[in-house]
């Protein structure tokens, strides 16, 4: 194949969104079993730092005692290289791929508030200079932010300017002379304010229909703060009100152009959208492993909790949901890395590159946040209940991760946000012709009218079957988006309650084939057993998957047909959620007893 036709067969195989209408094959998806050496040693250094810095301190850390702590644990951060591990060489970074910023989030995400300051400074408070900054910019900034000498932060959340980032009051008026702009407003949930050095400011220039966007340091004066915030989790970070009185700001330090901030705003949550996805992973494992380690020492009518068929659901439905979460991230992870190759090598700058690559899979960042920080709060519930009453205790590990768990269902878009921007942005890249939706949709609103044929499935393949379910419930997701789009058309935007139970169809759909096709690649290409632990998760999860979009298929039916459409609807519904039930409760059991005899997290990614 010639190099024309392997960078358009690559363009076509990068269309954010397209997991709906072509199915995903072992080819086309990476898997973390396949991160390098390198990347496996950089995840194991990392695993060691919190083992070390961090997990020992955890209490300190929440009780914010020693204002010094939280940099000084940067600093530490710094040393290892692990505040630079996206940056390029040339600005004192690692300059690895986004897919190992994800790994690396991921290892992170079990150090409870250091995570939430982790994120702050190396995402949003590095990446918008990183990305948007001008040469002069990122020469000055980032190898200061990338070796931790200086700390960053990302003022962008008003008291009335949450959601609608774009509506925020402060304001930035340009000098007599044209040298400098007077920042004026406030401020709010700050993280690293405490201590940053340097904060991405947003703010409007005269009436300006958008933001633009400052870089301010800390000394430039003017900036005053409340007293740290009483949160109900991630307690040891810093988050603070922050207000910005005539805070005199060089013009050069504009970052990108007048009213292009909210581009900034929104391009830069993308990004922390998908690395949120990825920072609950560890987490999850962290608190499964107690669970099940917990299980095996608490004893109840003289024999470990473990053996109790209630319990080992528990745990075989929390390690299923974080597997389908760590299959997504990572396969989305990789989609990003290679669409940035593509253009850097179409002619594109790094930077732009990068932005565009995390851009073009705008859907599957909001998927991973969604689904990832619902795994969270999924497992750090169902850890407390196992734990039962001594989880309830600050002297057992289930109280802070519960705590912690809940902002991340909040920040980096609410999960509501992000549902109705999911959906919304497939319809948008529908209308706009970049995504081949709408055939795709009347081709199953035709079928819909014929006899059903009898499926062809290969049995002698791995997977066959539950790939051909998959393919279905792509087409039960086809068929209600398309019928409710032609239902409402424009006014589609505000039918919140109908956008909301479409996303979870389509979010299932992702996940459900991200763990399936994952478990093939392993069987396939890595000689695992179809009967592995890992099958066995992929298994699970495609029933929950596919039992949760029956479920939100009637519910987004109901918001919109009646009478004999809806008839049609749901019979349509029911014929392509229709599967063979597996006995659950023997699955559950397996898997569960491969954690329990092992006392530990079913597989390690890293050793």
């Amino acid at each position: 194949m010639s190099n024309v036709a392997e960078q358009e067969t690559l363009k076509k195989a990068l269309k954010g969104g397209e997991f709906l209408i072509k199915e995903t094959s072992v080819e086309d998806i990476f898997i973390p079993e396949e991160f390098s050496e390198e990347q496996q040693m950089m995840a194991k250094a990392t695993d060691d730092f919190v083992d070390m810095e961090i997990t020992p301190i955890a209490q300190k850390i929440d009780k914010m005692t020693d204002p010094e702590l939280m940099p000084s644990l940067l600093d530490k951060a710094g040393e290892l290289g692990l505040l630079g591990i996206g940056v390029p060489e040339d600005l004192g970074g690692l300059g690895m791929s986004f897919n190992t910023t994800m790994l690396i989030a991921d290892v992170v995400g079990s150090a409870g508030s250091f995570s939430t300051a982790y994120g702050a400074h190396t995402g949003i408070g590095t990446l918008p200079i990183l990305y948007y900054g001008n040469e002069e910019q990122k020469k000055k900034y980032i190898p200061k932010l990338a070796s931790g000498e200086w700390k960053a932060s990302y003022c962008l959340t008003e008291p009335d300017a949450g959601s609608d980032a774009n509506s925020g009051k402060t304001k930035a008026v340009l000098s007599e002379d044209g040298k400098t702009y007077a920042i004026t407003g406030q401020k709010m949930w700050i993280t690293n304010a405490g201590f940053a050095d340097v904060m991405i400011v947003f703010a409007r220039i005269e009436d300006d229909k958008n933001l633009s966007a400052f870089i301010v340091e800390s000394g430039f004066g003017g900036i005053t703060m409340n007293e740290e915030e009483q949160k109900l989790g991630i307690k040891g970070s810093s988050t603070r009100q922050v207000f910005f009185n005539d805070t005199v700001v060089p013009v050069e330090n504009m970052l990108s152009e007048r009213g292009n901030g909210f581009k900034i705003a929104v391009n830069i949550l993308n990004i922390g959208r998908i690395k949120l996805g990825a920072g609950v992973l560890n987490g999850c494992r962290s608190v499964i492993r107690h669970s099940v380690r917990y299980s095996n020492e608490r004893k109840q009518f003289n024999t470990p909790i473990s053996s109790f068929g209630a319990v080992k659901y528990k745990l075989a439905e929390m390690t299923a949901r974080n597997y389908a979460t760590e299959s997504l991230c990572y396969a989305a992870g990789n989609n990003v890395d290679e669409r940035i190759e593509y253009l850097e090598n179409s002619g594109m700058d790094t930077a732009n590159a990068k932005l565009k690559g995390v851009e073009e899979f705008a859907i599957e960042c909001a998927i991973a946040k969604v689904h990832g920080s619902e795994t969270l709060d999924y497992v750090v519930d169902e850890g407390v209940q196992v734990y039962g009453g001594m989880g309830f205790s600050e002297d057992a590990p289930m109280s802070r991760a519960y705590r912690d768990a809940r902002i991340a269902r909040i920040y980096e878009g609410t999960n509501e946000i992000n549902r109705m921007l999911l959906v919304g942005m497939i319809l948008k890249r529908a209308m706009k012709g970049d995504l081949d939706i709408l055939p795709h949709a009347m081709t199953v609103g035709k079928e819909l009218l014929k006899m059903p044929a009898p499926a062809n499935i290969d049995r002698t393949q791995p997977f066959a079957a539950e790939k051909e379910l998959i393919a279905r419930m792509k087409k039960a997701v086809l068929m209600v988006a398309g019928k409710a789009a032609q239902t409402f058309g424009p006014k589609l935007n505000d039918e919140q309650i109908l956008l909301m139970a479409v996303a979870d169809m389509i979010i299932e759909v992702y996940a459900a084939e991200a763990s399936i096709v994952r478990a093939e690649k392993l069987v396939r290409n890595h000689g695992e057993s179809v009967d592995g632990v890992k099958a066995k998760l992929a298994t699970l999860y495609l029933q929950l998957a596919v039992n949760k979009l029956e479920e939100k298929g009637r519910e987004a039916i109901s918001c919109f047909a009646k009478g004999d459409e809806m008839r049609v609807l749901l019979m349509g519904l029911k014929r392509f959620t229709k599967h063979e039930p597996i006995n659950q409760r023997d699955l559950r059991h397996e898997i569960a007893d491969m954690m329990i005899e092992k006392n530990d997290y079913a597989y390690k990614l890293w050793s």
